[in-house]
Protein backbone atom coordinates (compact mmCIF):
# COMPACT_ATOMS: atom_id res chain seq x y z
CA UNK A 1 0.00 0.00 0.00
CA UNK A 2 1.33 3.44 -0.95
CA UNK A 3 2.29 5.81 1.81
CA UNK A 4 -0.69 7.64 3.33
CA UNK A 5 -1.18 11.37 2.99
CA UNK A 6 -0.34 13.32 6.13
CA UNK A 7 -2.72 16.13 7.08
CA UNK A 8 -1.97 18.86 9.57
CA UNK A 9 -5.17 20.42 10.86
CA UNK A 10 -5.12 24.14 11.61
CA UNK A 11 -7.84 25.17 14.04
CA UNK A 12 -8.98 28.79 14.12
CA UNK A 13 -9.97 29.38 17.72
CA UNK A 14 -12.59 32.05 17.25
CA UNK A 15 -14.36 31.87 20.56
CA UNK A 16 -17.78 32.08 18.90
CA UNK A 17 -20.35 29.77 20.40
CA UNK A 18 -23.77 30.82 19.10
CA UNK A 19 -25.33 32.67 16.17
CA UNK A 20 -28.84 33.97 15.60
CA UNK A 21 -30.54 32.85 12.38
CA UNK A 22 -31.30 30.04 10.09
CA UNK A 23 -27.62 29.12 10.35
CA UNK A 24 -27.89 28.02 14.00
CA UNK A 25 -24.88 25.76 13.45
CA UNK A 26 -22.33 27.06 10.95
CA UNK A 27 -21.12 23.49 10.34
CA UNK A 28 -24.56 22.18 9.43
CA UNK A 29 -24.12 19.95 6.36
CA UNK A 30 -27.62 20.06 4.83
CA UNK A 31 -29.44 23.32 4.08
CA UNK A 32 -33.19 23.63 3.62
CA UNK A 33 -34.77 25.01 0.46
CA UNK A 34 -35.52 28.29 2.25
CA UNK A 35 -31.91 28.61 3.43
CA UNK A 36 -30.61 28.01 -0.09
CA UNK A 37 -33.09 30.56 -1.48
CA UNK A 38 -31.98 33.16 1.07
CA UNK A 39 -28.35 32.67 0.07
CA UNK A 40 -29.04 32.68 -3.67
CA UNK A 41 -30.98 35.92 -3.31
CA UNK A 42 -27.63 37.59 -2.55
CA UNK A 43 -25.95 36.13 -5.63
CA UNK A 44 -25.89 37.82 -9.05
CA UNK A 45 -29.23 37.39 -10.85
CA UNK A 46 -29.47 34.19 -12.87
CA UNK A 47 -29.68 34.22 -16.68
CA UNK A 48 -33.04 33.75 -18.35
CA UNK A 49 -32.08 30.42 -19.88
CA UNK A 50 -31.50 27.18 -17.93
CA UNK A 51 -28.04 26.66 -16.42
CA UNK A 52 -25.98 23.67 -17.54
CA UNK A 53 -24.38 21.66 -14.74
CA UNK A 54 -21.70 19.06 -15.49
CA UNK A 55 -19.29 16.52 -14.03
CA UNK A 56 -15.75 16.56 -15.39
CA UNK A 57 -14.94 13.30 -17.14
CA UNK A 58 -13.20 12.15 -20.30
CA UNK A 59 -15.16 11.62 -23.52
CA UNK A 60 -15.81 8.05 -24.59
CA UNK A 61 -14.04 7.19 -27.87
CA UNK A 62 -14.65 3.94 -29.77
CA UNK A 63 -11.61 1.78 -30.59
CA UNK A 64 -9.98 2.32 -34.00
CA UNK A 65 -11.85 0.58 -36.80
CA UNK A 66 -15.24 0.88 -35.09
CA UNK A 67 -18.34 2.12 -36.86
CA UNK A 68 -21.43 3.83 -35.47
CA UNK A 69 -22.94 5.12 -33.35
CA UNK A 70 -26.36 3.58 -33.49
CA UNK A 71 -28.49 5.51 -30.98
CA UNK A 72 -31.70 4.22 -29.39
CA UNK A 73 -33.90 6.07 -26.90
CA UNK A 74 -34.70 3.54 -24.19
CA UNK A 75 -36.91 5.67 -21.97
CA UNK A 76 -38.39 9.17 -21.73
CA UNK A 77 -40.19 10.07 -18.52
CA UNK A 78 -41.09 12.96 -16.21
CA UNK A 79 -40.43 12.05 -12.59
CA UNK A 80 -42.95 13.99 -10.48
CA UNK A 81 -44.26 12.41 -7.25
CA UNK A 82 -42.54 9.03 -7.53
CA UNK A 83 -41.44 8.40 -3.95
CA UNK A 84 -42.65 4.99 -2.66
CA UNK A 85 -44.03 4.19 -6.11
CA UNK A 86 -42.82 1.43 -8.47
CA UNK A 87 -39.88 2.09 -10.80
CA UNK A 88 -40.70 3.25 -14.31
CA UNK A 89 -40.25 0.27 -16.64
CA UNK A 90 -39.97 -0.38 -20.36
CA UNK A 91 -39.63 -3.56 -22.38
CA UNK A 92 -36.10 -4.00 -23.72
CA UNK A 93 -34.87 -5.92 -26.74
CA UNK A 94 -31.57 -5.41 -28.57
CA UNK A 95 -31.64 -2.43 -30.97
CA UNK A 96 -32.30 -3.34 -34.60
CA UNK A 97 -28.86 -2.07 -35.60
CA UNK A 98 -27.23 -4.67 -33.34
CA UNK A 99 -29.24 -7.42 -34.99
CA UNK A 100 -28.27 -6.02 -38.39
CA UNK A 101 -24.60 -6.12 -37.42
CA UNK A 102 -24.85 -9.79 -36.46
CA UNK A 103 -26.53 -9.69 -33.06
CA UNK A 104 -23.67 -11.04 -30.96
CA UNK A 105 -22.32 -9.25 -27.89
CA UNK A 106 -18.75 -9.59 -29.18
CA UNK A 107 -19.65 -7.21 -32.04
CA UNK A 108 -20.01 -4.29 -29.61
CA UNK A 109 -16.80 -2.29 -29.42
CA UNK A 110 -18.26 0.48 -27.23
CA UNK A 111 -21.63 0.96 -25.53
CA UNK A 112 -22.47 4.30 -23.91
CA UNK A 113 -25.54 4.92 -21.75
CA UNK A 114 -26.55 8.60 -21.75
CA UNK A 115 -28.83 10.16 -19.14
CA UNK A 116 -29.99 13.66 -20.09
CA UNK A 117 -32.36 15.58 -17.83
CA UNK A 118 -33.87 18.98 -17.04
CA UNK A 119 -35.68 20.46 -14.07
CA UNK A 120 -37.12 23.82 -13.01
CA UNK A 121 -38.34 25.14 -9.65
CA UNK A 122 -37.47 24.02 -6.11
CA UNK A 123 -36.29 20.50 -5.43
CA UNK A 124 -33.79 18.45 -3.47
CA UNK A 125 -31.15 16.31 -5.09
CA UNK A 126 -32.48 12.79 -5.64
CA UNK A 127 -30.70 9.46 -6.14
CA UNK A 128 -31.66 7.37 -9.15
CA UNK A 129 -30.77 3.97 -10.55
CA UNK A 130 -31.06 2.22 -13.92
CA UNK A 131 -31.40 -1.58 -14.11
CA UNK A 132 -31.61 -4.00 -17.04
CA UNK A 133 -32.91 -7.47 -16.22
CA UNK A 134 -32.32 -6.66 -12.54
CA UNK A 135 -28.62 -5.76 -13.05
CA UNK A 136 -27.72 -2.17 -12.25
CA UNK A 137 -26.14 -0.19 -15.11
CA UNK A 138 -26.02 3.33 -13.68
CA UNK A 139 -26.52 5.08 -10.36
CA UNK A 140 -26.49 8.84 -10.13
CA UNK A 141 -27.59 11.91 -8.24
CA UNK A 142 -29.75 14.55 -9.85
CA UNK A 143 -28.68 18.16 -10.08
CA UNK A 144 -30.58 20.56 -7.80
CA UNK A 145 -32.70 22.91 -9.93
CA UNK A 146 -32.98 26.71 -10.00
CA UNK A 147 -36.04 28.84 -10.66
CA UNK A 148 -34.97 29.39 -14.26
CA UNK A 149 -34.16 25.73 -14.79
CA UNK A 150 -31.13 23.51 -15.10
CA UNK A 151 -30.01 20.81 -17.51
CA UNK A 152 -27.38 18.12 -17.11
CA UNK A 153 -26.27 14.90 -18.69
CA UNK A 154 -24.02 11.99 -17.89
CA UNK A 155 -22.55 9.40 -20.24
CA UNK A 156 -21.27 6.09 -18.91
CA UNK A 157 -19.30 3.37 -20.69
CA UNK A 158 -21.46 0.25 -20.30
CA UNK A 159 -19.56 -2.02 -22.69
CA UNK A 160 -18.96 -4.52 -19.89
CA UNK A 161 -22.72 -5.22 -19.92
CA UNK A 162 -22.62 -6.28 -23.60
CA UNK A 163 -24.10 -9.72 -22.86
CA UNK A 164 -27.16 -8.06 -21.29
CA UNK A 165 -27.50 -5.53 -24.11
CA UNK A 166 -27.36 -8.27 -26.75
CA UNK A 167 -29.48 -10.89 -24.95
CA UNK A 168 -32.22 -12.13 -27.28
CA UNK A 169 -34.69 -13.04 -24.57
CA UNK A 170 -37.05 -10.18 -23.59
CA UNK A 171 -35.89 -8.09 -20.65
CA UNK A 172 -37.13 -5.20 -18.54
CA UNK A 173 -35.48 -1.82 -18.18
CA UNK A 174 -36.28 -0.20 -14.82
CA UNK A 175 -35.53 3.34 -13.62
CA UNK A 176 -36.21 4.54 -10.09
CA UNK A 177 -35.93 8.20 -9.07
CA UNK A 178 -37.73 8.81 -5.79
CA UNK A 179 -39.02 12.37 -6.04
CA UNK A 180 -41.52 14.39 -4.00
CA UNK A 181 -43.60 17.16 -5.58
CA UNK A 182 -45.90 19.38 -3.50
CA UNK A 183 -46.56 23.08 -2.87
CA UNK A 184 -43.01 23.63 -1.58
CA UNK A 185 -40.99 21.25 -3.76
CA UNK A 186 -42.13 21.91 -7.30
CA UNK A 187 -39.32 20.48 -9.40
CA UNK A 188 -40.19 17.67 -11.82
CA UNK A 189 -37.23 15.82 -13.40
CA UNK A 190 -37.70 15.30 -17.15
CA UNK A 191 -35.25 12.64 -18.31
CA UNK A 192 -34.26 10.79 -21.48
CA UNK A 193 -32.18 7.61 -21.43
CA UNK A 194 -30.35 6.74 -24.66
CA UNK A 195 -28.08 3.86 -25.63
CA UNK A 196 -25.28 4.52 -28.14
CA UNK A 197 -23.63 1.46 -29.71
CA UNK A 198 -20.44 1.17 -31.76
CA UNK A 199 -19.40 -2.02 -33.56
CA UNK A 200 -16.33 -3.74 -34.93
CA UNK A 201 -16.42 -6.29 -37.68
CA UNK A 202 -15.23 -8.94 -37.55
CA UNK A 203 -15.44 -9.19 -33.73
CA UNK A 204 -12.17 -9.28 -31.86
CA UNK A 205 -11.51 -12.65 -30.16
CA UNK A 206 -11.10 -11.87 -26.45
CA UNK A 207 -8.41 -13.31 -24.23
CA UNK A 208 -9.92 -16.03 -22.01
CA UNK A 209 -11.38 -14.39 -18.92
CA UNK A 210 -11.04 -10.89 -20.33
CA UNK A 211 -13.49 -8.80 -22.29
CA UNK A 212 -17.12 -8.52 -21.20
CA UNK A 213 -18.57 -11.41 -19.20
CA UNK A 214 -20.69 -14.08 -20.89
CA UNK A 215 -23.43 -13.87 -18.25
CA UNK A 216 -24.37 -11.22 -15.67
CA UNK A 217 -26.51 -12.29 -12.73
CA UNK A 218 -28.14 -9.56 -10.59
CA UNK A 219 -27.82 -9.57 -6.82
CA UNK A 220 -30.65 -7.18 -6.07
CA UNK A 221 -34.31 -7.05 -5.18
CA UNK A 222 -36.84 -8.20 -7.76
CA UNK A 223 -39.70 -6.41 -9.43
CA UNK A 224 -42.43 -5.59 -8.60
CA UNK A 225 -41.66 -3.28 -5.67
CA UNK A 226 -42.21 0.34 -4.65
CA UNK A 227 -38.58 1.43 -4.54
CA UNK A 228 -35.28 0.93 -6.30
CA UNK A 229 -33.95 -2.60 -6.72
CA UNK A 230 -31.18 -1.95 -4.20
CA UNK A 231 -31.03 -3.44 -0.71
CA UNK A 232 -31.58 -0.91 2.08
CA UNK A 233 -29.02 -1.30 4.86
CA UNK A 234 -30.27 0.56 7.94
CA UNK A 235 -27.67 -0.29 10.58
CA UNK A 236 -24.48 -2.21 11.20
CA UNK A 237 -26.34 -5.49 11.82
CA UNK A 238 -28.56 -5.28 8.73
CA UNK A 239 -27.80 -7.64 5.83
CA UNK A 240 -28.89 -7.56 2.20
CA UNK A 241 -29.04 -11.10 0.87
CA UNK A 242 -29.72 -12.97 -2.36
CA UNK A 243 -29.63 -16.69 -3.08
CA UNK A 244 -28.41 -17.82 -6.49
CA UNK A 245 -26.70 -20.62 -8.38
CA UNK A 246 -24.01 -20.16 -11.04
CA UNK A 247 -23.71 -22.06 -14.34
CA UNK A 248 -21.76 -25.31 -14.05
CA UNK A 249 -19.20 -24.24 -16.70
CA UNK A 250 -18.13 -20.99 -15.00
CA UNK A 251 -14.38 -20.42 -14.87
CA UNK A 252 -14.13 -16.75 -13.81
CA UNK A 253 -16.36 -14.65 -11.53
CA UNK A 254 -16.24 -10.96 -10.57
CA UNK A 255 -18.69 -9.27 -8.24
CA UNK A 256 -19.43 -5.62 -9.11
CA UNK A 257 -20.87 -3.64 -6.17
CA UNK A 258 -22.92 -0.41 -6.29
CA UNK A 259 -23.00 1.71 -3.12
CA UNK A 260 -24.63 4.96 -2.03
CA UNK A 261 -25.41 6.42 1.41
CA UNK A 262 -28.19 8.73 2.52
CA UNK A 263 -30.20 10.31 5.35
CA UNK A 264 -28.46 9.78 8.71
CA UNK A 265 -25.25 8.48 7.08
CA UNK A 266 -24.91 10.83 4.10
CA UNK A 267 -21.92 12.46 5.81
CA UNK A 268 -20.55 9.32 7.45
CA UNK A 269 -16.99 10.67 7.38
CA UNK A 270 -17.96 13.33 9.97
CA UNK A 271 -19.54 10.92 12.47
CA UNK A 272 -18.26 11.14 16.03
CA UNK A 273 -20.81 8.98 17.90
CA UNK A 274 -19.89 5.68 16.21
CA UNK A 275 -16.80 6.84 14.37
CA UNK A 276 -16.40 7.76 10.70
CA UNK A 277 -15.18 4.43 9.35
CA UNK A 278 -17.49 2.54 6.98
CA UNK A 279 -16.80 -0.77 5.25
CA UNK A 280 -19.08 -2.64 2.87
CA UNK A 281 -18.41 -6.36 3.28
CA UNK A 282 -19.34 -9.10 0.81
CA UNK A 283 -19.77 -12.68 2.00
CA UNK A 284 -20.67 -15.98 0.35
CA UNK A 285 -22.32 -18.49 2.65
CA UNK A 286 -21.01 -16.48 5.60
CA UNK A 287 -17.37 -16.29 4.46
CA UNK A 288 -15.87 -12.86 3.74
CA UNK A 289 -14.68 -12.64 0.11
CA UNK A 290 -14.08 -8.91 -0.32
CA UNK A 291 -14.58 -5.39 0.99
CA UNK A 292 -15.46 -2.00 -0.42
CA UNK A 293 -14.18 1.20 1.20
CA UNK A 294 -16.12 3.75 -0.83
CA UNK A 295 -14.99 6.97 -2.43
CA UNK A 296 -16.64 9.82 -0.46
CA UNK A 297 -19.05 11.08 -3.12
CA UNK A 298 -20.77 14.32 -2.09
CA UNK A 299 -24.21 14.78 -3.63
CA UNK A 300 -25.31 17.98 -5.31
CA UNK A 301 -27.14 19.23 -2.22
CA UNK A 302 -24.41 18.26 0.25
CA UNK A 303 -22.57 20.65 2.59
CA UNK A 304 -23.75 23.64 0.52
CA UNK A 305 -25.43 23.25 -2.90
CA UNK A 306 -23.52 26.22 -4.32
CA UNK A 307 -20.29 24.23 -4.04
CA UNK A 308 -21.51 22.03 -6.89
CA UNK A 309 -22.88 24.67 -9.24
CA UNK A 310 -22.15 24.46 -12.12
CA UNK A 311 -19.30 21.91 -11.64
CA UNK A 312 -20.67 18.99 -9.67
CA UNK A 313 -18.69 16.84 -7.24
CA UNK A 314 -16.52 13.94 -8.39
CA UNK A 315 -18.67 10.85 -8.93
CA UNK A 316 -21.99 12.54 -8.10
CA UNK A 317 -23.67 12.30 -11.52
CA UNK A 318 -22.31 8.79 -12.09
CA UNK A 319 -21.41 6.99 -8.87
CA UNK A 320 -18.55 4.49 -9.08
CA UNK A 321 -18.95 0.73 -8.75
CA UNK A 322 -16.36 -1.57 -7.17
CA UNK A 323 -15.07 -4.98 -8.34
CA UNK A 324 -14.37 -8.01 -6.15
CA UNK A 325 -12.66 -11.02 -7.80
CA UNK A 326 -14.27 -14.21 -6.51
CA UNK A 327 -12.74 -16.73 -8.94
CA UNK A 328 -10.71 -18.36 -6.13
CA UNK A 329 -14.01 -19.10 -4.35
CA UNK A 330 -15.68 -20.91 -7.25
CA UNK A 331 -15.25 -24.22 -5.43
CA UNK A 332 -18.05 -23.01 -3.12
CA UNK A 333 -20.39 -22.33 -6.06
CA UNK A 334 -19.94 -25.08 -8.66
CA UNK A 335 -22.11 -27.70 -6.96
CA UNK A 336 -25.30 -26.74 -8.78
CA UNK A 337 -26.91 -25.44 -5.59
CA UNK A 338 -28.01 -21.95 -4.63
CA UNK A 339 -25.67 -19.99 -2.35
CA UNK A 340 -26.14 -16.92 -0.16
CA UNK A 341 -24.52 -13.64 -1.22
CA UNK A 342 -24.65 -11.12 1.63
CA UNK A 343 -23.76 -7.42 1.85
CA UNK A 344 -23.51 -5.39 5.04
CA UNK A 345 -21.97 -2.11 6.22
CA UNK A 346 -19.78 -1.76 9.30
CA UNK A 347 -21.09 0.97 11.65
CA UNK A 348 -23.89 1.86 9.22
CA UNK A 349 -26.54 4.41 10.09
CA UNK A 350 -29.86 4.60 8.27
CA UNK A 351 -29.58 4.25 5.22
CA UNK A 352 -27.28 2.68 2.60
CA UNK A 353 -28.44 1.49 -0.85
CA UNK A 354 -26.42 -1.50 -2.08
CA UNK A 355 -26.75 -4.09 -4.81
CA UNK A 356 -24.37 -6.04 -7.03
CA UNK A 357 -23.88 -7.71 -10.40
CA UNK A 358 -22.15 -11.08 -10.68
CA UNK A 359 -20.12 -11.19 -13.93
CA UNK A 360 -19.44 -14.76 -15.08
CA UNK A 361 -17.18 -16.14 -17.83
CA UNK A 362 -18.17 -19.58 -19.16
CA UNK A 363 -16.16 -22.40 -20.73
CA UNK A 364 -17.11 -22.18 -24.44
CA UNK A 365 -17.27 -25.97 -24.77
CA UNK A 366 -20.05 -26.06 -22.21
CA UNK A 367 -18.41 -28.76 -20.12
CA UNK A 368 -18.72 -28.43 -16.33
CA UNK A 369 -15.72 -27.00 -14.53
CA UNK A 370 -14.34 -28.09 -11.17
CA UNK A 371 -12.51 -25.93 -8.63
CA UNK A 372 -10.70 -25.88 -5.31
CA UNK A 373 -9.76 -23.15 -2.85
CA UNK A 374 -6.10 -23.70 -1.92
CA UNK A 375 -5.39 -20.76 0.39
CA UNK A 376 -7.41 -18.05 2.11
CA UNK A 377 -6.47 -15.30 4.56
CA UNK A 378 -8.81 -12.67 5.97
CA UNK A 379 -7.53 -11.44 9.35
CA UNK A 380 -9.98 -9.43 11.45
CA UNK A 381 -10.42 -5.78 10.59
CA UNK A 382 -7.89 -3.62 12.44
CA UNK A 383 -9.53 -0.32 13.39
CA UNK A 384 -8.78 2.18 16.14
CA UNK A 385 -10.33 5.43 17.36
CA UNK A 386 -8.54 7.97 19.55
CA UNK A 387 -10.27 10.93 21.21
CA UNK A 388 -8.65 13.98 22.74
CA UNK A 389 -10.50 16.90 24.34
CA UNK A 390 -8.56 20.08 23.60
CA UNK A 391 -10.29 22.42 26.00
CA UNK A 392 -13.87 23.57 26.52
CA UNK A 393 -15.97 22.76 23.45
CA UNK A 394 -12.98 21.53 21.49
CA UNK A 395 -12.68 17.89 20.41
CA UNK A 396 -10.26 15.96 18.23
CA UNK A 397 -10.90 12.45 16.85
CA UNK A 398 -8.38 10.25 15.06
CA UNK A 399 -9.48 7.02 13.35
CA UNK A 400 -7.47 4.43 11.44
CA UNK A 401 -8.32 1.11 9.83
CA UNK A 402 -6.53 -1.61 7.92
CA UNK A 403 -7.83 -4.66 6.08
CA UNK A 404 -6.15 -7.48 4.13
CA UNK A 405 -7.84 -10.27 2.16
CA UNK A 406 -6.16 -12.82 -0.08
CA UNK A 407 -7.28 -16.08 -1.67
CA UNK A 408 -5.94 -18.56 -4.23
CA UNK A 409 -7.90 -21.23 -6.01
CA UNK A 410 -7.75 -23.30 -9.19
CA UNK A 411 -10.39 -24.08 -11.80
CA UNK A 412 -10.19 -27.06 -14.15
CA UNK A 413 -11.67 -26.25 -17.57
CA UNK A 414 -12.22 -28.26 -20.73
CA UNK A 415 -11.08 -25.43 -23.01
CA UNK A 416 -8.13 -23.91 -21.13
CA UNK A 417 -6.91 -26.66 -18.84
CA UNK A 418 -6.18 -25.86 -15.21
CA UNK A 419 -6.02 -22.18 -14.30
CA UNK A 420 -5.04 -20.81 -10.89
CA UNK A 421 -6.23 -17.40 -9.71
CA UNK A 422 -4.96 -15.31 -6.79
CA UNK A 423 -6.97 -12.35 -5.47
CA UNK A 424 -5.48 -9.77 -3.08
CA UNK A 425 -6.91 -6.72 -1.35
CA UNK A 426 -5.04 -4.34 0.97
CA UNK A 427 -6.85 -1.29 2.32
CA UNK A 428 -5.80 1.51 4.65
CA UNK A 429 -7.82 4.36 6.12
CA UNK A 430 -7.13 7.51 8.15
CA UNK A 431 -9.57 10.16 9.35
CA UNK A 432 -9.09 13.19 11.59
CA UNK A 433 -12.05 15.23 12.80
CA UNK A 434 -11.61 18.43 14.77
CA UNK A 435 -14.58 20.29 16.24
CA UNK A 436 -14.50 23.75 17.83
CA UNK A 437 -17.86 24.15 19.52
CA UNK A 438 -20.48 25.45 17.11
CA UNK A 439 -17.95 27.56 15.25
CA UNK A 440 -16.21 25.05 13.01
CA UNK A 441 -15.42 21.47 12.01
CA UNK A 442 -12.42 20.21 10.03
CA UNK A 443 -12.31 16.71 8.53
CA UNK A 444 -9.33 15.20 6.71
CA UNK A 445 -9.68 11.67 5.32
CA UNK A 446 -7.62 9.42 3.06
CA UNK A 447 -8.21 5.89 1.85
CA UNK A 448 -5.51 3.83 0.15
CA UNK A 449 -6.49 0.67 -1.72
CA UNK A 450 -4.62 -2.01 -3.61
CA UNK A 451 -6.28 -4.88 -5.45
CA UNK A 452 -4.82 -7.45 -7.79
CA UNK A 453 -5.72 -10.64 -9.60
CA UNK A 454 -3.08 -12.94 -11.10
CA UNK A 455 -4.03 -15.93 -13.21
CA UNK A 456 -1.63 -18.64 -14.39
CA UNK A 457 -2.12 -21.75 -16.49
CA UNK A 458 0.13 -24.54 -17.77
CA UNK A 459 1.89 -22.08 -20.11
CA UNK A 460 2.63 -19.43 -17.46
CA UNK A 461 0.90 -16.14 -16.69
CA UNK A 462 -2.42 -15.97 -18.53
CA UNK A 463 -3.30 -12.46 -17.36
CA UNK A 464 -2.70 -10.08 -14.48
CA UNK A 465 -4.61 -6.99 -13.35
CA UNK A 466 -3.59 -4.59 -10.60
CA UNK A 467 -5.05 -1.33 -9.28
CA UNK A 468 -3.71 1.19 -6.77
CA UNK A 469 -6.19 3.87 -5.68
CA UNK A 470 -6.07 6.82 -3.32
CA UNK A 471 -9.20 8.70 -2.19
CA UNK A 472 -8.85 12.06 -0.47
CA UNK A 473 -11.39 14.27 1.28
CA UNK A 474 -10.82 17.53 3.17
CA UNK A 475 -13.75 19.51 4.57
CA UNK A 476 -13.78 22.81 6.43
CA UNK A 477 -17.09 24.25 7.67
CA UNK A 478 -17.31 27.13 10.07
CA UNK A 479 -16.87 30.81 10.81
CA UNK A 480 -13.73 32.41 9.41
CA UNK A 481 -14.11 36.03 10.46
CA UNK A 482 -16.10 38.14 12.90
CA UNK A 483 -16.30 41.93 12.79
CA UNK A 484 -16.79 44.25 15.74
CA UNK A 485 -20.29 45.12 14.49
CA UNK A 486 -21.39 41.48 14.90
CA UNK A 487 -21.21 40.49 11.25
CA UNK A 488 -19.33 37.35 10.28
CA UNK A 489 -18.56 34.99 7.39
CA UNK A 490 -19.52 31.32 7.21
CA UNK A 491 -17.23 29.26 4.98
CA UNK A 492 -17.56 25.81 3.51
CA UNK A 493 -14.48 24.48 1.72
CA UNK A 494 -14.14 21.01 0.22
CA UNK A 495 -11.25 19.25 -1.47
CA UNK A 496 -11.87 15.92 -3.21
CA UNK A 497 -9.17 13.87 -4.89
CA UNK A 498 -8.92 10.58 -6.72
CA UNK A 499 -5.61 9.10 -7.90
CA UNK A 500 -5.50 5.75 -9.64
CA UNK A 501 -2.96 3.54 -11.37
CA UNK A 502 -4.11 0.42 -13.23
CA UNK A 503 -2.17 -2.12 -15.27
CA UNK A 504 -3.29 -5.24 -17.10
CA UNK A 505 -1.14 -7.71 -18.99
CA UNK A 506 -1.54 -11.03 -20.70
CA UNK A 507 -0.23 -12.98 -23.63
CA UNK A 508 0.34 -10.52 -26.43
CA UNK A 509 -1.09 -7.44 -24.76
CA UNK A 510 -0.32 -4.78 -22.15
CA UNK A 511 -2.57 -1.97 -20.96
CA UNK A 512 -2.01 0.75 -18.37
CA UNK A 513 -3.98 3.71 -17.08
CA UNK A 514 -3.14 6.64 -14.83
CA UNK A 515 -5.92 8.89 -13.58
CA UNK A 516 -5.76 11.98 -11.41
CA UNK A 517 -8.87 13.96 -10.55
CA UNK A 518 -8.66 16.80 -8.03
CA UNK A 519 -11.37 19.27 -7.12
CA UNK A 520 -11.35 22.27 -4.78
CA UNK A 521 -14.56 24.11 -4.02
CA UNK A 522 -15.25 26.97 -1.63
CA UNK A 523 -18.23 29.14 -0.67
CA UNK A 524 -18.28 32.16 1.65
CA UNK A 525 -21.56 33.52 3.04
CA UNK A 526 -21.43 36.98 4.62
CA UNK A 527 -23.89 37.41 7.50
CA UNK A 528 -25.03 40.59 9.26
CA UNK A 529 -25.45 40.92 13.01
CA UNK A 530 -29.03 39.63 12.71
CA UNK A 531 -27.87 36.42 11.10
CA UNK A 532 -29.21 37.27 7.64
CA UNK A 533 -27.19 36.56 4.50
CA UNK A 534 -25.97 39.80 2.89
CA UNK A 535 -23.48 38.42 0.38
CA UNK A 536 -22.22 35.19 -1.12
CA UNK A 537 -19.35 34.10 -3.33
CA UNK A 538 -18.25 30.67 -4.47
CA UNK A 539 -16.05 28.90 -6.97
CA UNK A 540 -14.46 25.62 -8.00
CA UNK A 541 -11.27 24.55 -9.67
CA UNK A 542 -10.88 21.05 -11.04
CA UNK A 543 -7.95 19.35 -12.75
CA UNK A 544 -8.49 16.04 -14.49
CA UNK A 545 -5.77 13.98 -16.15
CA UNK A 546 -6.08 10.61 -17.86
CA UNK A 547 -3.14 8.85 -19.52
CA UNK A 548 -3.58 5.35 -20.89
CA UNK A 549 -2.41 2.97 -23.55
CA UNK A 550 -5.61 3.69 -25.48
CA UNK A 551 -5.46 7.49 -25.29
CA UNK A 552 -5.20 10.57 -23.12
CA UNK A 553 -7.37 13.40 -21.91
CA UNK A 554 -6.79 16.39 -19.64
CA UNK A 555 -9.00 19.24 -18.47
CA UNK A 556 -8.40 22.21 -16.20
CA UNK A 557 -11.59 24.16 -15.48
CA UNK A 558 -12.44 26.95 -13.04
CA UNK A 559 -15.78 28.48 -12.13
CA UNK A 560 -16.72 31.63 -10.23
CA UNK A 561 -20.34 31.67 -9.21
CA UNK A 562 -22.31 30.20 -12.08
CA UNK A 563 -19.77 31.37 -14.68
CA UNK A 564 -16.95 29.31 -16.18
CA UNK A 565 -13.94 31.64 -16.11
CA UNK A 566 -11.38 29.28 -17.65
CA UNK A 567 -11.60 25.90 -19.35
CA UNK A 568 -8.74 24.11 -21.10
CA UNK A 569 -8.87 20.53 -22.37
CA UNK A 570 -6.62 18.40 -24.55
CA UNK A 571 -6.47 14.84 -25.85
CA UNK A 572 -2.76 14.88 -26.59
CA UNK A 573 -0.55 12.40 -24.76
CA UNK A 574 2.31 14.38 -23.24
CA UNK A 575 5.10 13.22 -20.98
CA UNK A 576 5.07 14.77 -17.55
CA UNK A 577 2.15 12.93 -15.96
CA UNK A 578 -0.58 15.54 -15.74
CA UNK A 579 -2.66 12.89 -13.98
CA UNK A 580 -0.27 12.70 -11.04
CA UNK A 581 -0.09 16.49 -10.77
CA UNK A 582 -3.89 16.66 -10.82
CA UNK A 583 -4.02 14.98 -7.44
CA UNK A 584 -1.98 17.64 -5.66
CA UNK A 585 -3.66 21.01 -6.24
CA UNK A 586 -4.19 23.19 -3.17
CA UNK A 587 -5.70 26.60 -4.06
CA UNK A 588 -5.57 29.66 -1.79
CA UNK A 589 -9.28 29.21 -0.96
CA UNK A 590 -8.39 26.06 0.96
CA UNK A 591 -5.27 27.33 2.69
CA UNK A 592 -7.16 27.57 5.97
CA UNK A 593 -7.80 23.81 5.83
CA UNK A 594 -4.23 22.54 5.92
CA UNK A 595 -0.69 23.77 6.25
Amino acid sequence: MAESFVHVVLFLLLGITSYPTVFASPHKLRLSASEVAAIEARAPPPPDQPTTFFEVDRPHRPPPGSFGPCSTVLLSHSFAYTYTKPPVTAAYSPPACLAAAGGHASLISLAVLEWRAACRGVQYDRIFGVWLGGAELLRGCTAEPRANGIVWSVSKDVTKYASLLAARSPSTLAVYLGNVVNEQYTGVYHANLTLHLYFHHPPQPPQPGLGPADVIVPISQSLPLNDGLWFQIQNGQDVGSASLAVPANTYRAVLEVYVSYHADDEFWYTNTADGPFREVTISIDGDLVGAVWPFPVIYTGGINPLLWRPITGIGSFSLPSYDIEITPFLSKLLDGKAHEFDVSVTNAQDVWFIDANLHLWLDPRGAPTTASLTSYEAPPLDTRIAFRPDGPGTEFYYTTAFRRISATGWVQTSSYGKITATWTQRLGYENTNGIQGDSQQVVNQTTEEYSGVHVVDRAGVAYSQEAQQSFRLDVFVGVVSEASNGSYTVARDVRLGLAEERVAAGRGFFWSRSLGNAQESAVNIDMDDEGEAVGVSWGTRQRYGYEATDGCYSRDVTSSGYAIVSDHSDEACLKGSFSSRAGAVAPPALARMSS
